[in-house]
């Protein structure tokens, strides 16, 4: 089982600054049965209203410093994947084992570290 955790800021289109990753990214893993949130720096109450705002159910909702209780959360989980676009971002995912990958660099579909 996959986990999927997204920054939102610099990282999805519905960010400010607006990211390159789409919200049917967010869609699609969930169909897949990826365990899908945000880590974020933004409060928890904020991302809870965009997501809400959007009508996109999410598995968690936290902040990118403590993906060490996401992963704690989430046992079932065999691949741990976070995207974002700043160094704490792949500071955090590295420190507590999470695949890493820059907004702008994220694999294409078929290639070697595929999210999908």
């Amino acid at each position: 089982m996959v986990l999927l955790s997204l920054d939102i800021d610099g990282t999805l289109e519905v960010g400010d600054p607006p990211g390159s990753i789409p919200l049917r990214l967010i869609h699609r893993a969930r169909e897949l049965g990826y365990i899908v949130g945000s880590s974020s720096d933004r409060v928890v109450s904020d991302q809870e209203r965009l997501w809400q705002r959007h009508g996109v159910l999410m598995d968690f909702v936290g902040h990118k410093h403590k993906l060490d209780e996401v992963r704690a959360r989430f046992p079932q989980a065999t691949r741990w994947i976070h995207i974002g676009d700043g160094n704490a971002d792949e500071v955090y995912a590295l420190r507590y084992g999470f695949e890493f990958h820059w907004v702008h660099e994220v694999p294409e579909e078929g290639a070697p570290g595929w999210i999908f």
